[in-house]
């Protein structure tokens, strides 16, 4: 099984992949809450920011198993400050709407947190990772995070990427895979947000 870059029409096959990944993941439920109707709204989040990453042209990385069903994914932004194109303002702002606006505010609240962690200069970042619940420990999430470490190699003005992660036992994976720990912070009561950042290995 190896590493497909995803077009537009798979960002409901990405999103269903990365809602069964992040399910329980500390981030959404940071930012989601305890309202009712957690898995609509985790769907309407998690579609939208692999909307995101399509809309502004940024990749979308997939691995599908034998029977061609999507099994993991990963969305990287690119480096530098890509305008946001008004369609994608459209859809930020229905989507605030409908999450409301205490939603709003945790999500910008674990942004500013998460960010400050990570170096200032242009690199690419790993935005989501998530593999399917029957696929896991199985090489897939090292796999996509080689495939977006190709990307930066072949990037002219990357200088590495960089990624945040909410569960402590995640944090001697990412050390294995080679990347520094940059620090770490408290978002809010019990909620830690680690950033890690890898340079590009230069030719």
């Amino acid at each position: 099984m190896k590493v497909v870059n995803l077009l537009e029409k798979n960002i409901y096959e990405a999103a269903d992949v990365l809602c069964e990944a992040f399910y329980n993941y500390p981030v959404m439920k940071y930012v989601l809450g305890e309202k009712d109707n957690y898995e609509n709204r985790l769907r309407k989040a998690v579609t939208f920011f692999v909307s995101a990453r399509a809309l502004r042209n940024e990749p979308l990385l997939g691995i599908y198993n034998p029977d061609n069903k999507l099994i993991a994914a990963a969305t990287v932004t690119l480096p530098g400050e890509i305008p946001n194109p008004a369609e994608l303002v459209n859809k930020l702002d229905i989507l605030w709407q409908e999450l409301g606006t205490d939603e709003k505010a945790r999500y910008e609240k674990y942004g500013n947190a998460a960010s400050n962690l990570l170096p200032k200069e242009s690199h690419h970042h790993l935005n989501m990772i998530g593999v399917r619940n029957d696929y896991q420990r199985k090489g897939l999430a090292r796999q996509l995070i080689n495939a977006a470490e190709e990307l930066v190699s072949s990037h002219p003005s990357s200088t590495g990427i960089s990624l945040n992660t909410e569960i402590e036992s995640n944090v001697n994976f990412y050390l294995h895979l080679g990347f520094e720990l940059c620090g770490q912070t408290i978002v809010d009561a019990n909620f830690v947000t680690w950033g890690f950042f890898k340079s590009k290995i230069k030719k």
